[in-house]
Protein backbone atom coordinates (compact mmCIF):
# COMPACT_ATOMS: atom_id res chain seq x y z
CA UNK A 1 0.00 0.00 0.00
CA UNK A 2 1.18 3.39 -1.05
CA UNK A 3 2.37 5.68 2.34
CA UNK A 4 2.76 9.61 2.79
CA UNK A 5 5.76 10.77 4.12
CA UNK A 6 5.65 14.06 6.00
CA UNK A 7 8.88 16.11 6.77
CA UNK A 8 7.70 19.23 9.55
CA UNK A 9 7.43 21.30 12.35
CA UNK A 10 5.41 20.03 15.45
CA UNK A 11 4.03 22.99 17.22
CA UNK A 12 1.63 23.26 20.59
CA UNK A 13 -1.01 26.11 18.96
CA UNK A 14 -2.64 27.84 21.66
CA UNK A 15 -5.69 29.34 19.69
CA UNK A 16 -6.93 33.48 21.04
CA UNK A 17 -10.28 34.66 20.48
CA UNK A 18 -11.04 38.25 21.57
CA UNK A 19 -7.35 37.86 23.09
CA UNK A 20 -8.10 35.26 25.55
CA UNK A 21 -6.86 31.63 25.21
CA UNK A 22 -9.37 29.59 23.87
CA UNK A 23 -8.16 26.50 22.98
CA UNK A 24 -4.89 24.84 22.95
CA UNK A 25 -4.05 21.99 19.95
CA UNK A 26 -0.94 20.46 18.42
CA UNK A 27 -0.60 22.43 15.19
CA UNK A 28 2.48 22.58 12.35
CA UNK A 29 1.79 23.09 8.71
CA UNK A 30 2.57 19.61 7.28
CA UNK A 31 1.49 18.32 11.18
CA UNK A 32 -2.09 19.36 10.85
CA UNK A 33 -2.31 17.44 7.36
CA UNK A 34 -1.13 14.53 8.50
CA UNK A 35 -3.89 14.65 11.16
CA UNK A 36 -6.76 14.52 8.50
CA UNK A 37 -5.17 11.90 6.45
CA UNK A 38 -4.54 9.51 9.86
CA UNK A 39 -8.52 9.95 10.23
CA UNK A 40 -9.06 8.75 6.70
CA UNK A 41 -6.78 5.96 7.16
CA UNK A 42 -3.56 6.94 5.08
CA UNK A 43 -0.32 4.92 5.91
CA UNK A 44 1.59 7.83 7.14
CA UNK A 45 5.77 8.49 7.87
CA UNK A 46 6.28 11.90 10.03
CA UNK A 47 9.40 13.07 9.90
CA UNK A 48 9.81 15.54 13.21
CA UNK A 49 11.45 16.65 16.32
CA UNK A 50 9.75 17.26 19.94
CA UNK A 51 11.72 18.08 23.49
CA UNK A 52 11.39 15.82 26.04
CA UNK A 53 8.66 17.53 28.30
CA UNK A 54 5.28 17.58 28.96
CA UNK A 55 4.04 19.66 25.96
CA UNK A 56 5.92 16.50 23.85
CA UNK A 57 4.30 14.18 25.88
CA UNK A 58 1.54 15.72 24.63
CA UNK A 59 1.64 15.76 21.20
CA UNK A 60 3.12 12.51 20.72
CA UNK A 61 0.02 10.99 22.87
CA UNK A 62 -2.03 12.69 20.13
CA UNK A 63 0.10 11.54 17.24
CA UNK A 64 -0.71 7.84 17.74
CA UNK A 65 -4.24 8.57 19.01
CA UNK A 66 -4.48 9.82 15.12
CA UNK A 67 -2.89 7.23 13.90
CA UNK A 68 0.78 8.80 12.84
CA UNK A 69 3.43 6.69 14.11
CA UNK A 70 6.42 8.54 15.99
CA UNK A 71 9.53 6.53 15.13
CA UNK A 72 10.99 9.51 13.18
CA UNK A 73 10.53 11.80 15.95
CA UNK A 74 13.64 12.95 17.42
CA UNK A 75 12.91 13.48 20.71
CA UNK A 76 16.04 15.49 22.14
CA UNK A 77 16.29 16.13 26.07
CA UNK A 78 17.93 19.69 25.57
CA UNK A 79 15.91 22.60 24.80
CA UNK A 80 11.85 22.38 25.00
CA UNK A 81 9.06 21.85 22.57
CA UNK A 82 7.77 24.79 20.54
CA UNK A 83 4.51 26.38 21.19
CA UNK A 84 2.93 29.20 19.15
CA UNK A 85 0.36 32.13 19.92
CA UNK A 86 -2.25 32.40 17.41
CA UNK A 87 -4.64 35.45 17.04
CA UNK A 88 -7.72 35.02 15.65
CA UNK A 89 -8.77 38.51 13.84
CA UNK A 90 -12.63 39.48 13.11
CA UNK A 91 -11.55 37.62 9.57
CA UNK A 92 -11.11 34.26 11.65
CA UNK A 93 -6.83 34.48 10.29
CA UNK A 94 -4.83 34.29 13.13
CA UNK A 95 -1.41 36.31 13.60
CA UNK A 96 0.92 34.42 15.23
CA UNK A 97 3.75 34.38 17.69
CA UNK A 98 6.01 31.64 18.19
CA UNK A 99 8.33 30.51 20.99
CA UNK A 100 11.44 28.18 19.93
CA UNK A 101 14.09 26.64 22.15
CA UNK A 102 15.56 23.72 20.36
CA UNK A 103 18.94 22.28 20.86
CA UNK A 104 21.89 22.64 18.50
CA UNK A 105 21.88 19.17 17.05
CA UNK A 106 18.40 18.57 15.44
CA UNK A 107 16.78 15.94 13.26
CA UNK A 108 18.93 13.53 14.21
CA UNK A 109 16.48 10.22 12.78
CA UNK A 110 17.46 7.75 10.11
CA UNK A 111 16.06 7.95 6.68
CA UNK A 112 12.20 6.30 6.28
CA UNK A 113 12.02 3.45 3.98
CA UNK A 114 10.51 5.23 0.93
CA UNK A 115 8.60 3.29 -2.03
CA UNK A 116 8.38 4.39 -5.77
CA UNK A 117 4.91 6.66 -6.27
CA UNK A 118 5.02 6.98 -2.79
CA UNK A 119 3.99 10.46 -1.45
CA UNK A 120 6.14 13.09 0.39
CA UNK A 121 4.86 16.55 1.80
CA UNK A 122 7.49 19.26 2.51
CA UNK A 123 7.54 22.90 3.38
CA UNK A 124 6.81 25.91 5.35
CA UNK A 125 10.05 28.13 6.88
CA UNK A 126 11.04 24.27 8.13
CA UNK A 127 12.32 23.32 4.88
CA UNK A 128 14.14 26.66 4.63
CA UNK A 129 15.89 26.67 7.81
CA UNK A 130 19.31 26.98 7.55
CA UNK A 131 20.06 24.41 10.46
CA UNK A 132 17.86 22.04 8.87
CA UNK A 133 18.64 22.17 5.39
CA UNK A 134 21.39 19.74 4.67
CA UNK A 135 18.88 16.85 6.16
CA UNK A 136 15.99 18.09 4.15
CA UNK A 137 17.91 17.87 1.23
CA UNK A 138 18.97 14.13 1.90
CA UNK A 139 15.43 13.39 2.39
CA UNK A 140 14.18 14.85 -0.83
CA UNK A 141 17.25 14.02 -2.66
CA UNK A 142 16.30 10.02 -1.09
CA UNK A 143 12.42 10.28 -1.97
CA UNK A 144 13.87 11.59 -5.90
CA UNK A 145 15.72 8.61 -6.37
CA UNK A 146 13.27 6.60 -5.23
CA UNK A 147 10.64 8.07 -7.62
CA UNK A 148 8.26 9.47 -4.65
CA UNK A 149 5.37 12.09 -5.88
CA UNK A 150 7.25 15.27 -4.06
CA UNK A 151 4.72 17.84 -2.82
CA UNK A 152 5.86 21.63 -1.73
CA UNK A 153 3.73 23.73 0.62
CA UNK A 154 6.11 27.16 0.74
CA UNK A 155 3.43 28.60 4.07
CA UNK A 156 5.69 31.49 3.63
CA UNK A 157 3.73 33.48 6.31
CA UNK A 158 4.15 37.34 7.32
CA UNK A 159 6.95 36.73 9.87
CA UNK A 160 9.37 35.99 6.73
CA UNK A 161 8.32 38.10 4.16
CA UNK A 162 11.11 40.39 4.97
CA UNK A 163 13.44 37.48 4.62
CA UNK A 164 11.95 36.76 0.76
CA UNK A 165 15.06 37.78 -0.80
CA UNK A 166 17.80 36.19 1.02
CA UNK A 167 15.27 32.69 0.63
CA UNK A 168 14.51 32.50 -2.66
CA UNK A 169 16.87 30.72 -4.13
CA UNK A 170 16.35 28.23 -1.49
CA UNK A 171 12.93 28.38 -2.50
CA UNK A 172 13.09 28.03 -6.15
CA UNK A 173 15.30 25.05 -4.71
CA UNK A 174 12.48 23.72 -3.95
CA UNK A 175 10.18 24.11 -6.45
CA UNK A 176 12.67 22.16 -8.27
CA UNK A 177 12.15 18.70 -6.30
CA UNK A 178 8.71 19.28 -6.38
CA UNK A 179 6.21 17.56 -8.52
CA UNK A 180 3.41 19.66 -7.50
CA UNK A 181 3.70 23.37 -5.41
CA UNK A 182 1.14 24.08 -3.89
CA UNK A 183 0.79 28.17 -2.49
CA UNK A 184 -2.05 30.64 -1.00
CA UNK A 185 -2.29 34.02 -2.15
CA UNK A 186 -0.68 35.14 0.38
CA UNK A 187 2.37 32.81 0.22
CA UNK A 188 2.95 34.44 -3.16
CA UNK A 189 2.29 38.05 -2.14
CA UNK A 190 5.02 37.85 0.50
CA UNK A 191 7.50 35.70 -1.73
CA UNK A 192 6.98 37.71 -4.86
CA UNK A 193 4.98 40.67 -4.23
CA UNK A 194 1.21 41.01 -5.74
CA UNK A 195 0.54 39.78 -9.29
CA UNK A 196 -1.56 38.08 -11.64
CA UNK A 197 -0.77 34.15 -10.46
CA UNK A 198 -0.61 33.20 -14.46
CA UNK A 199 2.23 35.47 -14.68
CA UNK A 200 3.67 34.41 -10.81
CA UNK A 201 3.69 30.90 -12.69
CA UNK A 202 4.97 31.54 -15.99
CA UNK A 203 7.83 34.07 -14.59
CA UNK A 204 8.86 32.01 -11.31
CA UNK A 205 7.29 28.56 -10.87
CA UNK A 206 6.70 26.93 -14.60
CA UNK A 207 10.52 26.28 -14.78
CA UNK A 208 11.04 24.16 -11.88
CA UNK A 209 7.71 22.72 -11.21
CA UNK A 210 5.12 22.18 -13.41
CA UNK A 211 1.92 21.56 -11.08
CA UNK A 212 1.05 24.42 -9.35
CA UNK A 213 -2.30 24.95 -7.06
CA UNK A 214 -3.32 28.36 -6.22
CA UNK A 215 -5.56 28.57 -3.43
CA UNK A 216 -7.06 32.25 -2.68
CA UNK A 217 -9.83 31.51 0.20
CA UNK A 218 -13.01 32.84 -0.95
CA UNK A 219 -11.63 33.37 -4.46
CA UNK A 220 -11.23 29.68 -5.74
CA UNK A 221 -8.32 27.91 -6.68
CA UNK A 222 -6.57 28.25 -9.83
CA UNK A 223 -4.32 25.27 -11.41
CA UNK A 224 -1.69 25.57 -14.00
CA UNK A 225 -0.17 22.69 -15.13
CA UNK A 226 2.04 22.85 -18.85
CA UNK A 227 -0.42 22.41 -21.25
CA UNK A 228 -3.70 24.30 -19.45
CA UNK A 229 -4.70 26.26 -16.99
CA UNK A 230 -8.40 25.90 -15.06
CA UNK A 231 -9.81 27.55 -12.22
CA UNK A 232 -12.44 26.23 -9.53
CA UNK A 233 -15.14 27.44 -7.25
CA UNK A 234 -14.95 27.11 -3.42
CA UNK A 235 -17.90 27.34 -1.63
CA UNK A 236 -19.39 30.20 -0.06
CA UNK A 237 -19.18 29.83 3.99
CA UNK A 238 -18.91 31.63 6.87
CA UNK A 239 -16.26 30.35 8.53
CA UNK A 240 -15.17 29.89 12.30
CA UNK A 241 -11.34 29.61 11.69
CA UNK A 242 -9.13 29.41 8.95
CA UNK A 243 -5.78 27.90 10.94
CA UNK A 244 -5.15 24.53 8.98
CA UNK A 245 -7.85 25.45 6.63
CA UNK A 246 -4.67 25.50 3.86
CA UNK A 247 -2.94 22.31 5.59
CA UNK A 248 -5.65 19.99 5.03
CA UNK A 249 -6.22 21.07 1.53
CA UNK A 250 -3.12 19.74 1.10
CA UNK A 251 -4.27 16.83 3.10
CA UNK A 252 -7.36 16.75 0.54
CA UNK A 253 -4.97 16.85 -2.65
CA UNK A 254 -3.10 13.89 -1.59
CA UNK A 255 -6.34 11.91 -0.53
CA UNK A 256 -7.31 12.71 -4.29
CA UNK A 257 -3.93 11.65 -5.79
CA UNK A 258 -4.19 8.02 -3.74
CA UNK A 259 -7.93 7.44 -4.31
CA UNK A 260 -7.46 8.05 -8.05
CA UNK A 261 -4.38 6.06 -7.98
CA UNK A 262 -2.20 8.88 -9.44
CA UNK A 263 1.24 8.03 -10.29
CA UNK A 264 4.46 9.75 -10.65
CA UNK A 265 4.19 9.12 -14.28
CA UNK A 266 0.75 9.91 -14.65
CA UNK A 267 1.12 13.86 -13.21
CA UNK A 268 2.59 15.18 -17.08
CA UNK A 269 -0.64 13.72 -18.69
CA UNK A 270 -3.80 14.35 -16.03
CA UNK A 271 -6.22 16.09 -17.72
CA UNK A 272 -9.02 18.76 -16.28
CA UNK A 273 -11.62 16.55 -15.47
CA UNK A 274 -9.16 14.32 -13.37
CA UNK A 275 -7.39 17.55 -11.69
CA UNK A 276 -10.59 18.93 -10.90
CA UNK A 277 -11.69 15.75 -8.78
CA UNK A 278 -8.64 15.85 -7.21
CA UNK A 279 -9.10 19.25 -5.94
CA UNK A 280 -12.80 18.81 -5.29
CA UNK A 281 -11.14 16.33 -2.38
CA UNK A 282 -8.91 19.91 -1.53
CA UNK A 283 -11.62 21.44 -1.44
CA UNK A 284 -13.84 19.25 0.60
CA UNK A 285 -11.50 19.09 3.59
CA UNK A 286 -10.30 22.91 3.81
CA UNK A 287 -14.10 23.55 4.22
CA UNK A 288 -14.59 21.55 6.77
CA UNK A 289 -11.52 22.73 8.86
CA UNK A 290 -12.91 26.20 8.41
CA UNK A 291 -16.05 25.97 9.99
CA UNK A 292 -14.03 23.84 13.00
CA UNK A 293 -11.56 25.32 15.64
CA UNK A 294 -9.35 22.29 15.41
CA UNK A 295 -6.76 22.42 13.01
CA UNK A 296 -7.87 19.39 11.25
CA UNK A 297 -10.73 17.55 10.09
CA UNK A 298 -13.26 15.87 12.49
CA UNK A 299 -13.04 11.75 13.18
CA UNK A 300 -17.09 11.99 12.26
CA UNK A 301 -16.06 13.84 8.51
CA UNK A 302 -13.49 11.20 8.02
CA UNK A 303 -15.75 8.36 8.50
CA UNK A 304 -18.47 9.92 6.57
CA UNK A 305 -15.89 10.72 3.91
CA UNK A 306 -14.64 7.31 3.27
CA UNK A 307 -17.94 5.80 3.13
CA UNK A 308 -18.94 8.08 0.41
CA UNK A 309 -15.93 7.59 -1.53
Amino acid sequence: MRKVIGIGETILDIIFKDNQPYKAVPGGSVFNGFVSLGRLGTPLVFISELGNDKVGDIISEFMEENHISTDYVDKFPDGKSPISLAFLNDKQNADYQFYKDYPNQRLEVPLPKIEEDDILIFGSYYSLNPVLRERTVEFLEYAKERKAIIYYDPNFRNAHAHEAVKLKPTILENFEYADITRASDEDISNLFGKGNMKLIYDEHIRFYCKNFIATQGAKGVDLFTNTFQEHINTPNITPLSTIGAGDSFNAGIIWGLLKYEIKRNDLPVLDKDMWTKIIACGIDLATEVCLRYDNYISSEFALHYVKQS
